[in-house]
């Protein structure tokens, strides 16, 4: 798959990047994720055609529910999505990819350093569970707002990432249609680790279609 088949940023890009540098990246990231994410195996092929509107604009719309100057961790962070995108559109963000595979945290590292964000963005190879557990080197690991995409269902997904947060921080979690259902499968679960608030927000109507959904969960202060 060659990057000359990656079709040019949309319009709408300009809505969602504060200036320039973060257009730029944008653009080094989708080149990135279009070939070296196809060639490693992080993203099909078939997904390149759709990159812009299916994965990037629907990360980016989410990054406006990140309070400001949080550290972000992003669990599961696979190809980077949503967090290396956050961390592109919001300069004042500090953001921490967790992620348990060797290639995959190669990959993420090799991003950072493309996209020039070493100084906010770092990757710690460790399974969640372990972190939470304190079995890994970096079980003291929290933020103010811990995010995943196409992980795991809410109810599996508590327990990996509840822990991680701070009291009164909020996990932002990507999902799809069956984000009601999967919230109403998960309240005990959430209930249980401490959450005392939850919310299903649309974000991007207008940028994208359909919207992207984002269940946002906040932990008990």
């Amino acid at each position: 798959m060659s990057v000359g088949e990656l079709p040019p940023a949309p319009p709408e890009v300009g809505t969602i990047a504060p200036d320039d540098r973060a257009r730029e990246r944008l653009q080094v990231y989708a080149e990135f994720l279009a070939s070296a994410g196809v060639e490693r195996g992080l993203l099909g092929p078939r997904e390149v055609p759709r990159l812009w509107d299916r994965h990037l604009l629907n990360c980016a719309v989410a990054a406006p529910l990140v309070p400001a100057n949080a550290h972000v961790i992003d669990v599961g962070s696979g190809a980077g999505l949503p967090g290396l995108v956050w961390a592109i559109v919001r300069p004042d963000i500090t953001l921490t990819c967790l992620e348990s595979l060797q290639r995959r945290a190669t990959y993420l590292e090799e991003a950072v350093a493309a996209l020039d964000l070493t100084d906010r963005v770092s990757v710690v190879r460790a399974r969640a569970e372990d972190v939470v557990r304190g079995r890994a080197p970096e079980s003291s690991l929290r933020g103010d707002v811990v995010t995943a995409r196409a992980v795991a269902s809410l109810d599996k997904l508590a327990g990996w990432t509840v822990p991680l947060l701070k009291p009164g921080g909020e996990l932002l979690a990507l999902k799809g249609q069956s984000a009601a259902e999967e919230v109403k499968a998960a309240s005990a679960v959430l209930e249980r680790f401490g959450i005392d608030s939850v919310e299903i927000v649309l974000c991007g109507e207008g940028v994208v279609d359909p919207p992207t959904t984002v269940v946002r969960a906040r932990k008990a202060r």
